[in-house]
Protein backbone atom coordinates (compact mmCIF):
# COMPACT_ATOMS: atom_id res chain seq x y z
CA UNK A 1 0.00 0.00 0.00
CA UNK A 2 1.49 3.34 -1.07
CA UNK A 3 2.14 5.91 1.59
CA UNK A 4 0.20 9.18 1.49
CA UNK A 5 2.37 12.18 0.45
CA UNK A 6 3.49 14.32 3.35
CA UNK A 7 1.41 17.48 3.61
CA UNK A 8 2.64 21.05 4.14
CA UNK A 9 0.96 24.42 4.42
CA UNK A 10 3.45 25.78 1.88
CA UNK A 11 5.86 24.21 -0.61
CA UNK A 12 8.53 26.39 -2.21
CA UNK A 13 10.44 25.13 -5.25
CA UNK A 14 13.78 26.92 -5.49
CA UNK A 15 16.16 28.04 -2.76
CA UNK A 16 17.41 31.34 -4.18
CA UNK A 17 16.53 34.77 -2.74
CA UNK A 18 12.84 34.56 -3.64
CA UNK A 19 12.55 30.94 -2.53
CA UNK A 20 14.35 31.09 0.78
CA UNK A 21 12.70 34.44 1.61
CA UNK A 22 9.29 32.83 1.00
CA UNK A 23 10.20 29.90 3.23
CA UNK A 24 11.56 32.09 6.04
CA UNK A 25 8.69 34.60 5.94
CA UNK A 26 6.12 31.82 5.68
CA UNK A 27 7.64 29.99 8.65
CA UNK A 28 7.66 33.26 10.62
CA UNK A 29 3.92 33.50 9.87
CA UNK A 30 3.40 30.07 11.47
CA UNK A 31 3.28 27.89 8.37
CA UNK A 32 4.66 24.37 8.08
CA UNK A 33 7.01 24.92 5.12
CA UNK A 34 8.87 22.66 2.69
CA UNK A 35 11.69 24.09 0.56
CA UNK A 36 12.95 22.10 -2.45
CA UNK A 37 16.37 23.00 -3.90
CA UNK A 38 18.28 21.04 -6.56
CA UNK A 39 21.70 22.59 -5.93
CA UNK A 40 22.75 25.01 -3.18
CA UNK A 41 20.67 27.18 -0.89
CA UNK A 42 21.16 30.79 -1.93
CA UNK A 43 20.69 30.31 -5.67
CA UNK A 44 22.29 32.38 -8.42
CA UNK A 45 22.60 35.56 -6.35
CA UNK A 46 24.67 34.00 -3.61
CA UNK A 47 26.77 31.54 -5.62
CA UNK A 48 27.18 32.84 -9.20
CA UNK A 49 25.69 36.33 -9.14
CA UNK A 50 25.37 39.30 -6.81
CA UNK A 51 27.69 38.23 -4.00
CA UNK A 52 30.70 36.83 -5.91
CA UNK A 53 30.52 39.61 -8.51
CA UNK A 54 30.54 42.32 -5.86
CA UNK A 55 33.37 40.56 -4.04
CA UNK A 56 35.50 40.81 -7.19
CA UNK A 57 34.46 44.44 -7.66
CA UNK A 58 35.54 45.19 -4.10
CA UNK A 59 38.92 43.63 -4.85
CA UNK A 60 39.13 45.95 -7.85
CA UNK A 61 38.33 48.90 -5.58
CA UNK A 62 41.09 47.94 -3.16
CA UNK A 63 43.53 47.69 -6.07
CA UNK A 64 42.60 51.20 -7.25
CA UNK A 65 42.94 52.58 -3.72
CA UNK A 66 46.45 51.17 -3.27
CA UNK A 67 47.53 52.33 -6.75
CA UNK A 68 46.41 55.86 -5.94
CA UNK A 69 47.68 55.89 -2.34
CA UNK A 70 50.64 58.14 -3.14
CA UNK A 71 48.18 60.95 -3.89
CA UNK A 72 47.35 60.90 -0.16
CA UNK A 73 50.99 60.84 0.89
CA UNK A 74 50.98 57.09 1.51
CA UNK A 75 53.97 55.58 -0.24
CA UNK A 76 53.66 51.97 -1.37
CA UNK A 77 55.06 49.79 -4.12
CA UNK A 78 52.97 48.97 -7.17
CA UNK A 79 50.34 46.41 -6.01
CA UNK A 80 49.92 43.04 -7.71
CA UNK A 81 46.84 40.85 -7.77
CA UNK A 82 46.88 37.34 -6.34
CA UNK A 83 43.74 36.03 -8.06
CA UNK A 84 43.76 32.71 -6.21
CA UNK A 85 43.67 34.61 -2.90
CA UNK A 86 40.85 36.78 -4.26
CA UNK A 87 38.86 33.69 -5.23
CA UNK A 88 39.56 32.11 -1.85
CA UNK A 89 38.17 35.18 -0.08
CA UNK A 90 35.17 35.27 -2.42
CA UNK A 91 34.37 31.65 -1.60
CA UNK A 92 34.78 32.32 2.11
CA UNK A 93 32.16 35.07 1.96
CA UNK A 94 29.80 32.81 -0.02
CA UNK A 95 30.26 29.92 2.42
CA UNK A 96 29.60 32.11 5.44
CA UNK A 97 26.44 33.58 3.94
CA UNK A 98 25.22 30.15 2.82
CA UNK A 99 25.66 28.76 6.33
CA UNK A 100 23.79 31.78 7.68
CA UNK A 101 20.75 31.15 5.47
CA UNK A 102 20.82 27.41 6.18
CA UNK A 103 20.94 28.15 9.90
CA UNK A 104 17.95 30.48 9.63
CA UNK A 105 15.96 27.82 7.76
CA UNK A 106 16.85 25.25 10.40
CA UNK A 107 15.94 27.53 13.29
CA UNK A 108 12.55 28.27 11.74
CA UNK A 109 11.99 24.53 11.20
CA UNK A 110 11.74 24.73 7.42
CA UNK A 111 11.87 21.23 5.91
CA UNK A 112 14.60 21.34 3.23
CA UNK A 113 14.53 18.72 0.47
CA UNK A 114 17.54 18.34 -1.84
CA UNK A 115 16.39 17.42 -5.32
CA UNK A 116 14.50 18.52 -8.42
CA UNK A 117 10.97 19.64 -7.63
CA UNK A 118 8.27 19.17 -10.29
CA UNK A 119 4.73 20.45 -9.94
CA UNK A 120 1.93 17.94 -10.38
CA UNK A 121 -1.85 18.53 -10.41
CA UNK A 122 -3.57 19.49 -7.14
CA UNK A 123 -0.38 21.07 -5.74
CA UNK A 124 1.51 17.81 -5.43
CA UNK A 125 5.27 18.12 -5.88
CA UNK A 126 7.46 15.27 -7.03
CA UNK A 127 11.02 15.45 -5.70
CA UNK A 128 13.70 13.53 -7.53
CA UNK A 129 16.77 13.22 -5.35
CA UNK A 130 20.39 13.23 -6.50
CA UNK A 131 20.39 9.45 -5.85
CA UNK A 132 17.38 9.06 -8.22
CA UNK A 133 15.07 8.47 -5.27
CA UNK A 134 11.59 9.90 -5.64
CA UNK A 135 9.16 11.19 -3.07
CA UNK A 136 5.86 13.04 -3.28
CA UNK A 137 4.69 15.88 -1.05
CA UNK A 138 1.66 18.14 -1.31
CA UNK A 139 0.70 21.54 -0.01
CA UNK A 140 -2.11 24.00 0.46
CA UNK A 141 -0.03 26.53 -1.46
CA UNK A 142 2.99 26.30 -3.77
CA UNK A 143 5.46 29.02 -4.70
CA UNK A 144 7.58 28.51 -7.82
CA UNK A 145 10.96 30.25 -7.47
CA UNK A 146 13.39 28.27 -9.61
CA UNK A 147 15.24 31.35 -10.86
CA UNK A 148 17.12 31.83 -14.12
CA UNK A 149 20.11 30.81 -16.22
CA UNK A 150 22.46 32.96 -18.34
CA UNK A 151 21.17 33.59 -21.85
CA UNK A 152 23.44 32.34 -24.59
CA UNK A 153 23.91 33.09 -28.30
CA UNK A 154 23.20 30.41 -30.92
CA UNK A 155 26.47 29.10 -32.34
CA UNK A 156 28.49 30.05 -29.27
CA UNK A 157 29.25 26.89 -27.33
CA UNK A 158 30.08 27.67 -23.71
CA UNK A 159 33.34 25.82 -23.04
CA UNK A 160 34.43 27.64 -19.88
CA UNK A 161 37.81 28.36 -21.45
CA UNK A 162 37.44 30.66 -24.46
CA UNK A 163 33.67 31.25 -24.40
CA UNK A 164 32.18 32.01 -20.98
CA UNK A 165 29.04 33.24 -19.25
CA UNK A 166 28.95 34.98 -15.89
CA UNK A 167 28.95 31.56 -14.17
CA UNK A 168 32.39 30.62 -15.49
CA UNK A 169 33.85 34.13 -15.32
CA UNK A 170 33.29 34.27 -11.57
CA UNK A 171 35.66 31.34 -11.10
CA UNK A 172 38.59 32.41 -13.29
CA UNK A 173 41.98 31.02 -12.28
CA UNK A 174 43.97 33.74 -14.07
CA UNK A 175 43.38 37.24 -15.39
CA UNK A 176 43.02 37.18 -19.20
CA UNK A 177 45.08 39.60 -21.25
CA UNK A 178 42.10 40.55 -23.39
CA UNK A 179 38.34 40.08 -23.12
CA UNK A 180 35.34 40.92 -25.28
CA UNK A 181 32.12 41.25 -23.30
CA UNK A 182 28.99 40.82 -25.41
CA UNK A 183 26.33 42.92 -23.73
CA UNK A 184 26.57 46.35 -22.11
CA UNK A 185 23.89 45.97 -19.47
CA UNK A 186 24.40 45.99 -15.71
CA UNK A 187 26.21 42.64 -15.55
CA UNK A 188 28.40 43.42 -18.57
CA UNK A 189 29.59 46.79 -17.28
CA UNK A 190 30.34 45.36 -13.83
CA UNK A 191 32.55 42.67 -15.38
CA UNK A 192 34.18 45.22 -17.69
CA UNK A 193 35.00 47.48 -14.75
CA UNK A 194 36.52 44.72 -12.60
CA UNK A 195 38.54 43.14 -15.41
CA UNK A 196 39.90 46.51 -16.48
CA UNK A 197 41.12 47.14 -12.93
CA UNK A 198 42.63 43.65 -12.85
CA UNK A 199 44.69 44.50 -15.94
CA UNK A 200 42.73 43.03 -18.84
CA UNK A 201 42.24 44.84 -22.12
CA UNK A 202 38.43 45.04 -22.29
CA UNK A 203 36.03 45.62 -25.17
CA UNK A 204 32.25 45.91 -24.63
CA UNK A 205 30.12 44.97 -27.63
CA UNK A 206 26.57 46.32 -27.39
CA UNK A 207 23.86 46.06 -30.06
CA UNK A 208 21.96 49.12 -28.78
CA UNK A 209 23.05 52.77 -29.18
CA UNK A 210 24.15 53.04 -25.53
CA UNK A 211 25.43 50.86 -22.72
CA UNK A 212 23.18 50.66 -19.65
CA UNK A 213 20.20 51.19 -21.95
CA UNK A 214 17.62 51.12 -19.13
CA UNK A 215 19.29 53.93 -17.22
CA UNK A 216 18.72 57.66 -17.54
CA UNK A 217 20.80 59.02 -20.43
CA UNK A 218 22.94 61.19 -18.16
CA UNK A 219 24.01 58.14 -16.16
CA UNK A 220 24.88 55.97 -19.16
CA UNK A 221 26.82 58.84 -20.74
CA UNK A 222 28.78 59.40 -17.52
CA UNK A 223 29.75 55.73 -17.28
CA UNK A 224 30.71 55.65 -20.97
CA UNK A 225 32.96 58.69 -20.56
CA UNK A 226 34.60 57.21 -17.48
CA UNK A 227 35.12 53.80 -19.10
CA UNK A 228 36.71 55.34 -22.19
CA UNK A 229 39.08 57.39 -20.00
CA UNK A 230 40.10 54.14 -18.31
CA UNK A 231 40.86 52.54 -21.68
CA UNK A 232 37.77 50.34 -21.95
CA UNK A 233 36.75 50.05 -25.60
CA UNK A 234 32.99 50.45 -26.12
CA UNK A 235 31.43 49.38 -29.43
CA UNK A 236 27.74 50.33 -29.57
CA UNK A 237 25.33 49.64 -32.43
CA UNK A 238 27.46 46.52 -33.01
CA UNK A 239 26.01 43.19 -34.08
CA UNK A 240 27.83 39.93 -33.38
CA UNK A 241 27.88 37.72 -36.47
CA UNK A 242 29.82 34.75 -35.09
CA UNK A 243 33.26 33.69 -33.95
CA UNK A 244 36.21 31.52 -34.83
CA UNK A 245 38.30 29.79 -32.17
CA UNK A 246 42.03 29.82 -32.70
CA UNK A 247 44.77 28.11 -30.72
CA UNK A 248 45.26 30.87 -28.17
CA UNK A 249 42.44 33.33 -28.91
CA UNK A 250 38.99 33.88 -30.36
CA UNK A 251 38.20 35.97 -33.42
CA UNK A 252 34.87 37.66 -32.72
CA UNK A 253 33.15 38.56 -35.98
CA UNK A 254 31.26 41.84 -35.91
CA UNK A 255 29.57 43.70 -38.71
CA UNK A 256 32.50 45.10 -40.68
CA UNK A 257 35.36 44.04 -38.39
CA UNK A 258 36.86 41.25 -36.30
CA UNK A 259 38.19 41.46 -32.74
CA UNK A 260 40.85 39.02 -31.56
CA UNK A 261 40.68 38.36 -27.83
CA UNK A 262 41.75 35.71 -25.36
CA UNK A 263 38.22 35.22 -23.98
CA UNK A 264 34.64 36.09 -24.92
CA UNK A 265 32.10 36.66 -22.16
CA UNK A 266 28.42 36.43 -23.10
CA UNK A 267 26.48 38.81 -20.91
CA UNK A 268 23.13 39.36 -22.60
CA UNK A 269 20.88 38.77 -19.61
CA UNK A 270 19.27 35.76 -18.02
CA UNK A 271 16.40 33.51 -19.04
CA UNK A 272 13.74 32.05 -16.73
CA UNK A 273 14.60 28.52 -15.61
CA UNK A 274 11.25 26.75 -15.68
CA UNK A 275 12.71 23.76 -17.56
CA UNK A 276 12.37 21.19 -14.76
CA UNK A 277 9.14 22.36 -13.12
CA UNK A 278 6.97 19.86 -15.00
CA UNK A 279 4.29 22.40 -15.84
CA UNK A 280 2.77 20.35 -18.67
CA UNK A 281 0.43 18.57 -16.26
CA UNK A 282 -0.90 21.88 -14.89
CA UNK A 283 -2.75 24.88 -16.31
CA UNK A 284 0.41 27.00 -16.02
CA UNK A 285 1.95 28.15 -19.30
CA UNK A 286 5.03 30.13 -20.24
CA UNK A 287 5.07 33.08 -22.64
CA UNK A 288 7.33 33.60 -25.65
CA UNK A 289 10.10 34.91 -23.39
CA UNK A 290 9.92 31.82 -21.19
CA UNK A 291 8.27 33.72 -18.31
CA UNK A 292 5.32 32.43 -16.28
CA UNK A 293 2.37 34.85 -16.56
CA UNK A 294 1.05 36.04 -13.18
CA UNK A 295 -1.33 38.69 -11.84
CA UNK A 296 -0.31 41.62 -9.65
CA UNK A 297 -0.09 39.32 -6.62
CA UNK A 298 2.11 36.78 -8.49
CA UNK A 299 -0.74 34.24 -8.75
CA UNK A 300 -0.50 31.81 -11.66
CA UNK A 301 -3.37 30.20 -13.58
CA UNK A 302 -3.15 27.20 -11.26
CA UNK A 303 -5.19 27.69 -8.08
CA UNK A 304 -3.06 28.53 -5.00
CA UNK A 305 0.18 28.35 -7.01
CA UNK A 306 2.37 31.45 -7.23
CA UNK A 307 5.52 32.29 -9.22
CA UNK A 308 8.10 34.89 -8.20
CA UNK A 309 11.60 36.16 -8.94
CA UNK A 310 13.31 35.55 -12.25
CA UNK A 311 10.53 33.19 -13.37
CA UNK A 312 8.23 36.13 -14.00
CA UNK A 313 8.67 39.19 -16.20
CA UNK A 314 9.67 41.65 -13.50
CA UNK A 315 13.08 43.22 -12.71
CA UNK A 316 15.58 40.40 -12.15
CA UNK A 317 16.83 41.69 -8.82
CA UNK A 318 17.24 39.77 -5.58
CA UNK A 319 15.54 42.53 -3.58
CA UNK A 320 12.55 42.44 -5.94
CA UNK A 321 12.28 38.68 -5.30
CA UNK A 322 12.39 39.39 -1.54
CA UNK A 323 9.55 41.90 -1.92
CA UNK A 324 7.48 39.47 -4.03
CA UNK A 325 8.02 36.72 -1.46
CA UNK A 326 6.75 38.90 1.38
CA UNK A 327 3.75 40.05 -0.68
CA UNK A 328 2.82 36.46 -1.62
CA UNK A 329 2.99 35.18 1.97
CA UNK A 330 0.80 38.08 3.10
CA UNK A 331 -1.68 37.24 0.33
CA UNK A 332 -1.72 33.57 1.37
CA UNK A 333 -2.30 34.60 4.98
CA UNK A 334 -5.22 36.85 4.00
CA UNK A 335 -3.37 39.95 5.15
CA UNK A 336 -3.40 43.36 3.45
CA UNK A 337 -0.84 42.72 0.73
CA UNK A 338 0.24 45.54 -1.57
CA UNK A 339 1.40 44.71 -5.11
CA UNK A 340 5.02 45.60 -5.84
CA UNK A 341 5.33 48.88 -7.74
CA UNK A 342 7.98 47.85 -10.24
CA UNK A 343 8.36 51.39 -11.62
CA UNK A 344 9.77 52.51 -8.26
CA UNK A 345 12.14 49.71 -7.27
CA UNK A 346 15.73 50.73 -6.47
CA UNK A 347 18.52 49.65 -8.81
CA UNK A 348 22.22 49.41 -7.96
CA UNK A 349 25.09 48.76 -10.39
CA UNK A 350 28.53 48.32 -8.84
CA UNK A 351 30.87 49.30 -11.68
CA UNK A 352 33.30 52.17 -11.19
CA UNK A 353 31.77 54.74 -11.05
CA UNK A 354 28.76 53.20 -9.33
CA UNK A 355 25.21 53.70 -10.61
CA UNK A 356 22.01 53.80 -8.56
CA UNK A 357 18.50 54.95 -9.37
CA UNK A 358 14.82 54.67 -8.60
CA UNK A 359 11.71 55.99 -10.31
CA UNK A 360 11.23 57.50 -13.75
CA UNK A 361 14.00 58.53 -16.10
CA UNK A 362 13.71 61.98 -17.68
CA UNK A 363 12.54 60.53 -21.00
CA UNK A 364 10.05 58.18 -19.32
CA UNK A 365 8.59 61.01 -17.22
CA UNK A 366 8.01 63.06 -20.38
CA UNK A 367 6.51 60.07 -22.19
CA UNK A 368 4.16 59.57 -19.24
CA UNK A 369 2.78 63.09 -19.72
CA UNK A 370 4.37 64.83 -16.74
CA UNK A 371 5.46 68.46 -16.83
CA UNK A 372 8.82 68.14 -15.15
CA UNK A 373 11.68 70.03 -13.61
CA UNK A 374 15.18 68.58 -13.57
CA UNK A 375 18.03 69.39 -11.20
CA UNK A 376 21.60 68.08 -11.60
CA UNK A 377 24.62 68.55 -9.38
CA UNK A 378 28.10 67.05 -9.83
CA UNK A 379 30.36 65.52 -7.19
CA UNK A 380 33.23 67.83 -8.21
CA UNK A 381 32.14 70.38 -5.59
CA UNK A 382 31.28 67.92 -2.82
CA UNK A 383 33.69 68.11 0.14
CA UNK A 384 33.59 64.42 1.07
CA UNK A 385 34.05 63.38 -2.57
CA UNK A 386 37.14 65.60 -2.77
CA UNK A 387 38.48 64.18 0.50
CA UNK A 388 38.25 60.58 -0.71
CA UNK A 389 39.47 61.51 -4.19
CA UNK A 390 36.31 60.38 -6.02
CA UNK A 391 34.75 63.42 -7.70
CA UNK A 392 33.43 61.78 -10.86
CA UNK A 393 29.67 61.66 -11.34
CA UNK A 394 26.44 63.46 -10.55
CA UNK A 395 23.05 63.36 -8.85
CA UNK A 396 19.95 64.04 -10.95
CA UNK A 397 16.46 64.55 -9.52
CA UNK A 398 13.32 64.68 -11.65
CA UNK A 399 10.15 66.21 -10.20
CA UNK A 400 6.76 67.47 -11.29
CA UNK A 401 6.66 71.20 -11.99
CA UNK A 402 5.40 73.37 -9.16
CA UNK A 403 1.84 74.66 -9.57
CA UNK A 404 0.06 77.43 -7.65
CA UNK A 405 2.84 77.68 -5.12
CA UNK A 406 2.80 73.94 -4.35
CA UNK A 407 5.93 71.94 -5.10
CA UNK A 408 5.73 68.88 -7.28
CA UNK A 409 6.22 65.23 -6.41
CA UNK A 410 9.68 63.70 -6.84
CA UNK A 411 9.46 61.23 -9.73
CA UNK A 412 13.00 59.96 -10.20
CA UNK A 413 16.38 59.98 -8.47
CA UNK A 414 19.44 59.02 -10.54
CA UNK A 415 23.00 58.86 -9.26
CA UNK A 416 26.39 58.00 -10.70
CA UNK A 417 29.56 58.33 -8.68
CA UNK A 418 31.20 57.30 -5.40
CA UNK A 419 29.22 55.01 -3.08
CA UNK A 420 25.90 55.93 -4.70
CA UNK A 421 24.58 52.40 -4.19
CA UNK A 422 24.67 53.19 -0.45
CA UNK A 423 23.22 56.70 -0.91
CA UNK A 424 20.06 55.88 -2.85
CA UNK A 425 17.98 54.99 0.22
CA UNK A 426 16.54 58.42 0.94
CA UNK A 427 15.86 59.01 -2.75
CA UNK A 428 13.95 55.73 -2.96
CA UNK A 429 11.95 56.59 0.16
CA UNK A 430 11.04 59.98 -1.32
CA UNK A 431 9.75 58.34 -4.49
CA UNK A 432 8.02 55.44 -2.75
CA UNK A 433 6.24 57.75 -0.29
CA UNK A 434 5.34 60.19 -3.09
CA UNK A 435 7.09 63.04 -1.29
CA UNK A 436 7.20 66.54 -2.72
CA UNK A 437 10.26 68.67 -3.39
CA UNK A 438 9.52 70.98 -0.44
CA UNK A 439 9.15 68.04 1.94
CA UNK A 440 12.44 66.44 0.96
CA UNK A 441 14.26 69.80 0.81
CA UNK A 442 13.76 70.02 4.60
CA UNK A 443 15.85 66.87 5.19
CA UNK A 444 19.01 67.78 7.09
CA UNK A 445 22.05 66.20 5.49
CA UNK A 446 25.08 65.61 7.72
CA UNK A 447 28.25 67.47 6.68
CA UNK A 448 30.61 66.53 5.12
CA UNK A 449 28.96 63.57 3.38
CA UNK A 450 28.30 62.38 -0.13
CA UNK A 451 24.56 62.49 0.64
CA UNK A 452 24.71 66.30 0.80
CA UNK A 453 24.69 66.29 -2.99
CA UNK A 454 21.21 64.70 -3.03
CA UNK A 455 19.98 67.34 -0.59
CA UNK A 456 21.54 70.13 -2.66
CA UNK A 457 20.03 68.76 -5.87
CA UNK A 458 16.53 68.71 -4.34
CA UNK A 459 17.02 72.13 -2.71
CA UNK A 460 17.82 73.62 -6.11
CA UNK A 461 14.34 72.63 -7.29
CA UNK A 462 12.85 75.04 -4.71
CA UNK A 463 14.64 77.90 -6.48
CA UNK A 464 16.92 78.57 -3.52
CA UNK A 465 20.03 76.44 -3.82
CA UNK A 466 22.94 76.97 -1.44
CA UNK A 467 25.93 75.82 -3.47
CA UNK A 468 24.65 75.60 -7.01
Amino acid sequence: MSQEPKHFDLIVIGGGPGGYASALYGAAAGMNVALVEMAKIGGTCLHVGCIPAKELLETASVLRTVREAEEFGVISSEPTLNLSKTMERKQGVINQLTKGVESLLERRKVNVFNGIGSLMPDREVKIQGIDNSEIMINGDHVILASGSKPRTIPGFEIDGHRILTSDELLSLDEVPESVAIIGGGAIGVEFASALNDFGSSVTIVEALPDILAGCDKDLSKAVSRSFKKRGINILTDSTVKGHTKKEDMVALHLEGEDINVEKVVISIGRRPFADLLGLSETSITVDTGGFIPVDSFCRTDEEDVYAIGDLINTPQLAHVAFAEAIMVIKDICGEDATPVDYDKVPWAIYCHPEVAFAGLTESKAKESGYEIEVSKHRFTGNGRAMIVGETEGLVKVIAEKSHNGRSGQILGVHMVGPWVTEQLGQGYLAINWEATVDEVAEFIQPHPTMSELFGETVLALTGRALHG
